[in-house]
Protein backbone atom coordinates (compact mmCIF):
# COMPACT_ATOMS: atom_id res chain seq x y z
CA UNK A 1 0.00 0.00 0.00
CA UNK A 2 0.96 3.55 -0.75
CA UNK A 3 0.41 7.01 0.39
CA UNK A 4 -1.80 8.08 -2.73
CA UNK A 5 -3.69 4.84 -2.52
CA UNK A 6 -4.74 6.61 1.07
CA UNK A 7 -6.35 9.63 -0.76
CA UNK A 8 -3.51 11.93 0.09
CA UNK A 9 -2.90 14.65 -1.86
CA UNK A 10 0.33 15.46 -4.12
CA UNK A 11 1.92 17.67 -2.04
CA UNK A 12 1.73 15.88 1.15
CA UNK A 13 2.88 12.55 -0.76
CA UNK A 14 5.68 14.49 -1.93
CA UNK A 15 6.73 15.87 1.70
CA UNK A 16 6.33 12.17 3.49
CA UNK A 17 8.75 11.20 0.29
CA UNK A 18 11.08 13.29 1.64
CA UNK A 19 11.38 11.95 4.76
CA UNK A 20 12.25 8.62 3.31
CA UNK A 21 8.56 7.22 3.84
CA UNK A 22 6.91 5.04 1.07
CA UNK A 23 4.97 2.84 2.45
CA UNK A 24 2.33 3.65 5.57
CA UNK A 25 2.08 1.84 9.32
CA UNK A 26 -0.82 0.13 10.10
CA UNK A 27 -1.93 3.18 12.41
CA UNK A 28 -1.44 5.24 9.42
CA UNK A 29 -3.30 2.99 6.78
CA UNK A 30 -6.48 2.86 9.15
CA UNK A 31 -6.57 6.35 10.11
CA UNK A 32 -5.67 8.67 7.53
CA UNK A 33 -8.90 7.36 5.38
CA UNK A 34 -11.04 7.60 8.33
CA UNK A 35 -9.81 10.76 9.44
CA UNK A 36 -10.44 11.84 5.73
CA UNK A 37 -14.16 11.24 5.50
CA UNK A 38 -14.08 13.36 8.46
CA UNK A 39 -15.52 10.64 11.34
CA UNK A 40 -14.21 11.18 14.98
CA UNK A 41 -11.92 8.69 15.74
CA UNK A 42 -10.52 7.27 19.08
CA UNK A 43 -7.37 5.23 18.14
CA UNK A 44 -4.93 3.15 20.12
CA UNK A 45 -1.59 2.17 19.04
CA UNK A 46 2.10 1.73 20.25
CA UNK A 47 4.44 4.29 20.38
CA UNK A 48 6.64 4.70 17.60
CA UNK A 49 3.94 3.71 15.12
CA UNK A 50 3.85 6.56 13.33
CA UNK A 51 0.78 7.82 15.26
CA UNK A 52 1.49 11.20 14.62
CA UNK A 53 1.69 11.61 10.77
CA UNK A 54 -1.75 9.35 10.67
CA UNK A 55 -3.45 12.36 11.74
CA UNK A 56 -0.93 15.16 11.33
CA UNK A 57 -1.28 14.19 7.12
CA UNK A 58 -5.49 13.93 7.17
CA UNK A 59 -5.55 17.17 9.21
CA UNK A 60 -3.65 19.02 6.94
CA UNK A 61 -5.29 17.81 3.77
CA UNK A 62 -8.58 18.85 5.32
CA UNK A 63 -7.61 22.04 6.20
CA UNK A 64 -6.42 22.60 2.54
CA UNK A 65 -9.28 21.75 1.03
CA UNK A 66 -11.33 24.19 3.14
CA UNK A 67 -8.99 26.88 3.16
CA UNK A 68 -10.94 29.84 2.61
CA UNK A 69 -8.62 32.75 -0.04
CA UNK A 70 -9.09 36.05 1.37
CA UNK A 71 -7.62 38.85 3.01
CA UNK A 72 -7.89 39.18 7.26
CA UNK A 73 -6.42 36.97 10.29
CA UNK A 74 -6.04 33.54 9.88
CA UNK A 75 -9.13 31.79 12.53
CA UNK A 76 -7.66 28.95 14.46
CA UNK A 77 -9.20 25.93 12.19
CA UNK A 78 -7.50 22.98 14.09
CA UNK A 79 -6.29 22.48 17.84
CA UNK A 80 -4.20 19.79 18.93
CA UNK A 81 -3.49 19.44 22.67
CA UNK A 82 -0.78 17.52 24.44
CA UNK A 83 0.40 16.88 28.29
CA UNK A 84 4.12 18.18 27.69
CA UNK A 85 6.05 20.24 26.08
CA UNK A 86 8.39 17.89 24.48
CA UNK A 87 5.67 16.45 22.62
CA UNK A 88 4.27 19.49 21.73
CA UNK A 89 7.32 20.32 19.83
CA UNK A 90 7.72 16.64 18.42
CA UNK A 91 3.55 17.07 16.66
CA UNK A 92 4.80 20.46 15.83
CA UNK A 93 8.01 19.05 13.75
CA UNK A 94 5.49 16.46 12.07
CA UNK A 95 3.17 19.64 10.84
CA UNK A 96 5.88 21.66 9.41
CA UNK A 97 7.56 18.93 7.42
CA UNK A 98 4.97 17.15 6.00
CA UNK A 99 2.71 20.52 5.46
CA UNK A 100 5.58 22.24 3.72
CA UNK A 101 4.09 22.49 0.07
CA UNK A 102 1.20 23.74 1.62
CA UNK A 103 0.47 27.06 2.37
CA UNK A 104 -0.78 26.53 5.65
CA UNK A 105 0.65 28.12 9.02
CA UNK A 106 1.00 26.80 12.36
CA UNK A 107 2.79 27.46 16.11
CA UNK A 108 3.02 25.65 19.50
CA UNK A 109 2.35 27.42 22.82
CA UNK A 110 3.66 25.49 26.15
CA UNK A 111 4.70 27.03 29.81
CA UNK A 112 8.12 27.47 30.81
CA UNK A 113 9.08 30.29 28.18
CA UNK A 114 8.04 33.56 27.82
CA UNK A 115 4.26 34.32 26.13
CA UNK A 116 4.91 37.51 24.67
CA UNK A 117 6.53 35.68 21.21
CA UNK A 118 3.76 33.21 21.57
CA UNK A 119 1.37 35.67 21.48
CA UNK A 120 2.68 37.96 18.47
CA UNK A 121 2.07 34.85 16.36
CA UNK A 122 -1.17 34.12 17.70
CA UNK A 123 -2.21 37.52 16.45
CA UNK A 124 -0.86 37.38 12.61
CA UNK A 125 -3.17 34.13 12.54
CA UNK A 126 -2.66 30.40 12.75
CA UNK A 127 -4.27 27.61 10.68
CA UNK A 128 -3.37 24.74 13.49
CA UNK A 129 -2.19 25.29 17.02
CA UNK A 130 -0.71 22.60 18.76
CA UNK A 131 -0.71 23.41 23.02
CA UNK A 132 0.18 22.34 26.23
CA UNK A 133 -3.48 22.91 28.14
CA UNK A 134 -2.01 25.53 30.62
CA UNK A 135 -0.22 27.47 28.62
CA UNK A 136 -3.54 27.58 26.05
CA UNK A 137 -5.77 28.58 28.92
CA UNK A 138 -3.61 31.57 29.66
CA UNK A 139 -3.97 32.63 26.02
CA UNK A 140 -7.60 32.34 25.99
CA UNK A 141 -7.65 34.21 28.83
CA UNK A 142 -5.56 37.10 27.98
CA UNK A 143 -7.43 36.66 24.27
CA UNK A 144 -4.60 35.67 22.06
CA UNK A 145 -6.21 32.62 21.04
CA UNK A 146 -9.35 32.39 20.15
CA UNK A 147 -11.19 28.88 19.86
CA UNK A 148 -14.49 29.47 18.99
CA UNK A 149 -14.07 28.56 14.85
CA UNK A 150 -12.04 25.30 15.82
CA UNK A 151 -12.80 22.65 12.76
CA UNK A 152 -10.88 19.81 14.17
CA UNK A 153 -9.89 18.84 17.38
CA UNK A 154 -6.79 16.38 18.51
CA UNK A 155 -6.35 14.87 22.15
CA UNK A 156 -2.76 13.17 22.11
CA UNK A 157 -1.79 11.27 25.15
CA UNK A 158 -5.25 11.46 26.73
CA UNK A 159 -4.53 9.29 29.26
CA UNK A 160 -1.17 10.57 30.49
CA UNK A 161 -3.31 14.11 30.35
CA UNK A 162 -5.66 12.54 32.81
CA UNK A 163 -2.72 10.92 34.40
CA UNK A 164 -0.96 14.74 34.93
CA UNK A 165 -4.08 16.03 35.99
CA UNK A 166 -5.54 18.26 33.16
CA UNK A 167 -8.72 16.73 33.46
CA UNK A 168 -10.32 20.02 34.39
CA UNK A 169 -8.18 22.41 31.57
CA UNK A 170 -9.71 19.83 29.13
CA UNK A 171 -13.19 20.59 30.77
CA UNK A 172 -12.36 24.08 30.40
CA UNK A 173 -11.14 23.87 26.91
CA UNK A 174 -14.09 21.65 25.42
CA UNK A 175 -16.63 24.34 26.95
CA UNK A 176 -14.92 27.26 24.55
CA UNK A 177 -15.30 24.95 21.44
CA UNK A 178 -17.90 24.61 18.93
CA UNK A 179 -19.84 21.59 19.30
CA UNK A 180 -20.08 20.65 15.18
CA UNK A 181 -16.17 19.53 14.54
CA UNK A 182 -14.16 16.28 14.00
CA UNK A 183 -12.50 15.33 16.93
CA UNK A 184 -9.49 12.74 17.29
CA UNK A 185 -8.45 11.11 20.82
CA UNK A 186 -5.21 9.17 20.98
CA UNK A 187 -4.49 7.09 23.76
CA UNK A 188 -2.20 4.57 25.11
CA UNK A 189 -4.82 2.81 26.52
CA UNK A 190 -8.54 2.50 26.72
CA UNK A 191 -9.13 2.91 30.52
CA UNK A 192 -12.81 3.52 31.98
CA UNK A 193 -11.47 7.44 32.88
CA UNK A 194 -10.88 7.71 29.01
CA UNK A 195 -13.67 5.78 27.32
CA UNK A 196 -16.28 8.09 29.65
CA UNK A 197 -14.44 10.88 27.99
CA UNK A 198 -14.59 9.94 24.63
CA UNK A 199 -18.42 9.11 25.23
CA UNK A 200 -18.96 12.72 25.99
CA UNK A 201 -16.85 13.94 23.09
CA UNK A 202 -16.91 11.92 20.11
CA UNK A 203 -19.97 11.20 17.93
CA UNK A 204 -19.85 7.79 16.73
CA UNK A 205 -16.28 7.50 16.30
CA UNK A 206 -14.39 4.91 14.52
CA UNK A 207 -12.19 2.41 16.76
CA UNK A 208 -8.51 2.29 16.05
CA UNK A 209 -6.49 -0.12 17.79
CA UNK A 210 -3.45 -1.60 16.51
CA UNK A 211 -1.53 -2.91 19.78
CA UNK A 212 -2.89 -5.34 22.12
CA UNK A 213 -3.99 -3.44 25.23
CA UNK A 214 -1.25 -2.33 27.47
CA UNK A 215 1.42 -4.09 24.97
CA UNK A 216 5.22 -3.46 24.88
CA UNK A 217 6.69 -3.12 21.84
CA UNK A 218 7.50 -6.57 20.56
CA UNK A 219 10.65 -5.80 18.90
CA UNK A 220 12.39 -4.74 22.12
CA UNK A 221 14.73 -6.77 24.13
CA UNK A 222 14.40 -6.82 27.38
CA UNK A 223 16.22 -7.40 30.40
CA UNK A 224 16.80 -7.01 34.32
CA UNK A 225 19.92 -6.97 35.73
CA UNK A 226 19.86 -7.32 40.12
CA UNK A 227 21.93 -5.04 41.33
CA UNK A 228 22.02 -3.71 44.95
CA UNK A 229 20.96 -0.12 45.09
CA UNK A 230 24.43 0.85 46.53
CA UNK A 231 25.89 -0.56 43.29
CA UNK A 232 23.73 0.69 40.35
CA UNK A 233 25.68 3.83 39.23
CA UNK A 234 28.52 1.56 39.17
CA UNK A 235 27.29 -0.95 37.13
CA UNK A 236 25.25 1.83 34.78
CA UNK A 237 28.76 3.31 34.37
CA UNK A 238 30.53 -0.07 33.55
CA UNK A 239 27.36 -1.19 31.13
CA UNK A 240 27.80 2.19 28.88
CA UNK A 241 31.68 2.18 29.13
CA UNK A 242 32.51 -1.67 28.39
CA UNK A 243 29.35 -1.65 25.65
CA UNK A 244 31.16 1.33 24.24
CA UNK A 245 27.39 3.01 24.20
CA UNK A 246 27.32 5.85 22.35
CA UNK A 247 23.14 6.99 22.74
CA UNK A 248 21.39 5.93 26.06
CA UNK A 249 18.20 7.22 27.60
CA UNK A 250 18.41 6.49 31.21
CA UNK A 251 15.02 6.87 33.33
CA UNK A 252 15.10 8.00 36.62
CA UNK A 253 11.91 8.49 39.69
CA UNK A 254 12.80 12.06 40.65
CA UNK A 255 14.50 15.37 39.35
CA UNK A 256 17.10 15.65 41.74
CA UNK A 257 17.99 12.49 41.32
CA UNK A 258 18.25 12.92 37.48
CA UNK A 259 20.48 15.67 38.19
CA UNK A 260 22.62 13.48 41.16
CA UNK A 261 22.94 10.90 38.38
CA UNK A 262 24.42 13.57 35.74
CA UNK A 263 26.69 14.55 37.85
CA UNK A 264 27.93 11.05 39.08
CA UNK A 265 28.10 9.65 35.24
CA UNK A 266 30.08 13.07 33.85
CA UNK A 267 32.50 12.24 36.96
CA UNK A 268 32.59 9.17 35.68
CA UNK A 269 33.94 10.49 32.07
CA UNK A 270 30.39 9.73 30.83
CA UNK A 271 29.21 12.95 28.56
CA UNK A 272 25.52 13.33 30.59
CA UNK A 273 22.67 15.78 30.65
CA UNK A 274 18.92 15.91 32.54
CA UNK A 275 15.69 16.51 30.96
CA UNK A 276 13.14 17.05 33.77
CA UNK A 277 10.18 19.57 34.64
CA UNK A 278 12.83 21.94 36.86
CA UNK A 279 15.14 22.47 33.81
CA UNK A 280 14.02 25.63 31.41
CA UNK A 281 12.66 24.59 28.10
CA UNK A 282 16.04 25.80 26.65
CA UNK A 283 18.08 23.63 28.54
CA UNK A 284 15.57 20.65 27.98
CA UNK A 285 15.68 21.64 24.43
CA UNK A 286 19.44 22.43 23.98
CA UNK A 287 20.38 18.81 25.82
CA UNK A 288 17.56 16.47 23.12
CA UNK A 289 19.54 18.64 20.42
CA UNK A 290 22.68 17.62 21.55
CA UNK A 291 21.55 14.38 22.45
CA UNK A 292 19.99 13.72 19.11
CA UNK A 293 23.64 14.81 17.14
CA UNK A 294 25.55 12.69 19.43
CA UNK A 295 27.28 15.29 21.49
CA UNK A 296 25.87 13.98 24.85
CA UNK A 297 26.29 9.91 25.56
CA UNK A 298 23.41 9.57 27.65
CA UNK A 299 20.30 11.72 28.64
CA UNK A 300 18.61 11.19 31.80
CA UNK A 301 15.23 11.66 32.14
CA UNK A 302 12.08 11.39 34.39
CA UNK A 303 9.26 10.44 33.78
CA UNK A 304 7.36 14.02 32.23
CA UNK A 305 9.50 13.06 28.89
CA UNK A 306 8.58 9.64 28.47
CA UNK A 307 5.97 10.40 26.15
CA UNK A 308 7.50 13.60 24.61
CA UNK A 309 10.69 12.28 23.10
CA UNK A 310 11.24 11.24 19.83
CA UNK A 311 14.96 9.91 18.88
CA UNK A 312 15.27 7.92 15.25
CA UNK A 313 17.41 4.55 16.26
CA UNK A 314 17.92 4.88 19.72
CA UNK A 315 19.38 1.78 20.64
CA UNK A 316 19.10 1.49 24.57
CA UNK A 317 16.94 2.76 27.03
CA UNK A 318 18.02 1.98 30.97
CA UNK A 319 15.73 2.28 33.75
CA UNK A 320 17.57 3.31 36.24
CA UNK A 321 14.81 3.17 39.09
CA UNK A 322 11.90 1.28 37.76
CA UNK A 323 8.76 3.68 37.65
CA UNK A 324 6.26 3.34 40.43
CA UNK A 325 3.04 3.14 37.83
CA UNK A 326 3.56 0.24 35.72
CA UNK A 327 2.29 1.58 32.28
CA UNK A 328 4.88 4.13 32.74
CA UNK A 329 7.13 1.43 32.33
CA UNK A 330 5.57 0.76 28.59
CA UNK A 331 6.27 4.64 27.78
CA UNK A 332 10.03 4.42 29.05
CA UNK A 333 11.05 1.62 27.09
CA UNK A 334 8.74 2.74 24.24
CA UNK A 335 11.32 5.64 23.03
CA UNK A 336 13.41 3.07 21.51
CA UNK A 337 12.33 0.21 18.91
CA UNK A 338 10.12 3.02 17.48
CA UNK A 339 8.75 2.34 13.41
CA UNK A 340 9.70 -1.77 13.65
CA UNK A 341 13.13 -1.02 14.50
CA UNK A 342 14.71 -3.04 17.40
CA UNK A 343 16.16 -1.89 20.60
CA UNK A 344 17.24 -2.76 24.05
CA UNK A 345 15.41 -1.73 27.31
CA UNK A 346 17.77 -2.92 30.49
CA UNK A 347 16.52 -2.02 34.12
CA UNK A 348 18.44 -1.78 37.24
CA UNK A 349 16.65 -3.56 39.77
CA UNK A 350 16.97 -3.63 43.85
CA UNK A 351 15.73 -5.73 46.54
CA UNK A 352 13.17 -2.54 47.41
CA UNK A 353 11.99 -2.18 43.87
CA UNK A 354 10.12 -6.06 43.61
CA UNK A 355 6.91 -4.67 44.24
CA UNK A 356 7.01 -2.30 40.64
CA UNK A 357 8.55 -5.52 38.83
CA UNK A 358 5.98 -7.46 39.58
CA UNK A 359 3.15 -4.91 38.47
CA UNK A 360 5.21 -4.29 34.87
CA UNK A 361 5.43 -8.27 34.39
CA UNK A 362 1.70 -8.82 35.42
CA UNK A 363 0.85 -5.45 32.90
CA UNK A 364 2.80 -7.15 30.10
CA UNK A 365 1.59 -10.55 30.80
CA UNK A 366 5.44 -12.13 30.53
CA UNK A 367 8.35 -12.68 33.13
CA UNK A 368 11.22 -10.02 31.65
CA UNK A 369 14.38 -12.21 31.62
CA UNK A 370 17.20 -11.65 34.58
CA UNK A 371 20.72 -11.83 34.23
CA UNK A 372 23.70 -10.77 36.48
CA UNK A 373 26.36 -8.81 35.30
CA UNK A 374 29.93 -11.17 36.71
CA UNK A 375 31.86 -8.84 38.95
CA UNK A 376 28.19 -7.08 40.06
CA UNK A 377 26.97 -9.92 42.16
CA UNK A 378 24.17 -8.90 44.47
CA UNK A 379 24.23 -10.14 48.14
CA UNK A 380 22.95 -13.44 48.79
CA UNK A 381 19.42 -12.04 50.52
CA UNK A 382 19.08 -9.80 47.50
CA UNK A 383 19.88 -12.32 45.31
CA UNK A 384 17.14 -14.71 46.27
CA UNK A 385 14.80 -12.03 46.87
CA UNK A 386 15.03 -10.95 43.64
CA UNK A 387 15.34 -14.02 41.71
CA UNK A 388 12.99 -15.79 43.77
CA UNK A 389 11.08 -13.76 46.03
CA UNK A 390 8.44 -16.38 46.95
CA UNK A 391 11.63 -18.79 48.51
CA UNK A 392 12.99 -16.04 49.77
CA UNK A 393 9.91 -15.82 52.33
CA UNK A 394 9.62 -19.56 53.08
CA UNK A 395 13.81 -19.66 53.29
CA UNK A 396 12.80 -16.48 56.55
CA UNK A 397 10.02 -18.64 58.08
CA UNK A 398 11.88 -21.90 58.37
CA UNK A 399 15.09 -20.02 59.96
CA UNK A 400 12.41 -18.06 62.14
CA UNK A 401 11.03 -21.40 63.23
CA UNK A 402 14.49 -22.77 63.74
CA UNK A 403 15.66 -19.85 65.73
CA UNK A 404 12.23 -20.18 68.19
CA UNK A 405 13.06 -24.18 68.66
CA UNK A 406 16.61 -23.72 69.70
CA UNK A 407 15.36 -20.81 72.45
CA UNK A 408 12.59 -23.33 73.25
CA UNK A 409 15.19 -26.01 73.52
CA UNK A 410 17.10 -24.00 75.55
CA UNK A 411 14.37 -23.42 78.38
CA UNK A 412 13.90 -27.14 78.23
CA UNK A 413 17.22 -28.04 79.04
Amino acid sequence: MSFESLGLQAELVRAVSDKGYSTPTPIQQQAIPLILEGRDLMGSAQTGTGKTAGFTLPILQRLHVSQKKGAGRRPIRALVVTPTRELAAQVTESIEAYGKWLPLKSTVVFGGVSINPQKQKLIRGVDILVATPGRLLDHVNQRSADLSQIELLVLDEADRMLDMGFIHDIRKLLALLPRQKQTLLFSATFSDEIKKLANGLLKSPAMVEVARRNATVEVIEQIVHPVDKSRKRELLSFLIGSNNWQQVLVFGRTKHGANRLTKQLNSDGITAAAIHGNKSQGARTKALADFKMGKLQVLVATDIAARGLDIEQLPHVINYELPNVAEDYVHRIGRTGRAGRGGQAISLVCLEEMKQLKDIERLIKSRIPQQLVAGYDVTETSQTETLRPEKQVQQRRRRHRGKSNQRHGARAN
